[in-house]
């Protein structure tokens, strides 16, 4: 059970923008002003796709934090 898990990556763009990629997309899934704004849009997707993790990557690039997001609607909720 579980298959593989989907993954969001928060970025910064040469230009001081975020994105939010999927792994080897060509473009960015989207664009925001601010980090905590792609962070936002990054996990409300996630909920959406289900079983997806948001890494969210530093202004230096190194990942500073990830989670993982099921749909709301889903039975199988995690304890704890």
């Amino acid at each position: 059970m579980g298959g593989k898990k989907n993954q969001i990556h928060v970025v910064q763009n040469d230009n001081g923008t975020w994105s939010n990629k999927k792994p080897h997309a060509q473009r960015a899934s989207s664009v925001h002003q601010t980090q905590a704004e792609a962070i936002s849009s990054a996990q409300d997707q996630a909920k959406r796709e289900g079983n997806t993790e948001v890494i969210i990557h530093g202004r230096d690039g190194k990942i500073r934090e990830s989670n993982t997001y099921n749909r709301k609607d889903d039975p199988k909720k995690p304890k704890g």
